[in-house]
């Protein structure tokens, strides 16, 4: 078992892990922010919306004749 000093919690799961981890045994996510890279990229909501929309006014464009 690993002594209380070599190791930290894991910020996502709390479980202890080995402070030179780059990863959680556990939950499987990176302990360090460059590790991680990059976010993965979200579309903002209003994109999503607008999209909608316009689907919404085709539909009603086609089946309704303008």
């Amino acid at each position: 078992m690993p002594r209380r000093d070599d190791t930290e919690p894991c910020r996502y799961c709390g479980k202890e892990v080995y402070e030179d981890a780059e990863r959680c045994p556990h939950c499987g996510n990176y302990l360090s922010d460059e590790d991680e890279g990059a976010p993965p990229s979200r579309k903002p909501w209003w994109i999503i919306i607008c999209a909608l929309l316009c689907f919404y006014a085709i539909y009603r464009w086609i089946t309704y004749g303008g």
